[in-house]
């Protein structure tokens, strides 16, 4: 079985946006004011999305201002990093849907229902936590050495999240965007983390179909 693109998620969320009365237009700005563009835009769109959700949650207070309650008191792991989440406002509402599938090594899998229900996978272990989303599958590349050297050039401008080309026993080889955080992050850092890696997923499919067979 195929895993999904993110392309296809992508239609459900260009879908949702229509249905929400939305339109897209075009802009040009500098590559440096894209994250500001992002967090306008965000701001524009009616109903409010996840980055509202935030705002309620930390009582309205700038995103760099962490309440003393939110700082753990050691490093996240899966399963607490999973029990402080779900009591966030940002996962009780219907901007997103949050579980954890148990095994040897347990994730997190966060809905983004404002985004197409792309999933994102978030996991805490050691010194770190790591959020992914799945691009596109290897063989959906046209051509990956140019596809891979327009990654390395052009990656620094989608904030917070990187690229990575990883092969699934099951599946085959798969792009994912991701980004990474201290162990030691608030639960806010963590949420904004999710929500950023989503709408730069978005982005960059994007931004990459020119590469893509289809």
């Amino acid at each position: 079985m195929t895993k999904k693109s993110s392309a296809e998620y992508q239609r459900e969320y260009r879908k949702r946006l229509r249905k929400q009365g939305l339109v897209k237009k075009e802009i040009w700005v500098l590559p440096e004011n894209g994250k500001s563009l992002a967090s306008i835009e965000r701001e524009l769109r009616k109903p409010t999305e996840l980055s509202m959700a935030l705002e309620i949650g930390t009582g309205g207070t700038d995103m760099n201002t962490t309440r003393v309650n939110d700082k753990p008191s050691h490093r996240w792991t899966t399963e607490s990093l999973f029990g402080a989440l779900k009591e966030r406002p940002a996962f009780n509402n219907d901007s997103c849907s949050i579980e954890i599938i148990d095994g040897i090594d347990s994730i997190i899998v966060v809905s983004m229902h404002n985004y197409g229900d792309l999933p994102i996978f978030v996991t805490a272990g050691g010194d770190q936590i790591l959020a992914e989303a799945v691009l596109f599958s290897l063989d959906e590349v046209k051509d990956t050495a140019k596809f891979n050297e327009y990654v390395l050039r052009t990656h620094k401008y989608l904030p917070l999240s990187t690229i990575s080309l990883e092969t699934d026993i099951t599946h085959g080889d798969y792009y994912y965007m991701f980004g990474a955080l201290s162990a030691s992050s608030s639960v806010n850092q963590v949420v904004l983390e999710i929500e950023t890696l989503a709408e730069n997923t978005i982005q960059a499919t994007e931004a990459f179909q020119m590469f893509l067979k289809q």
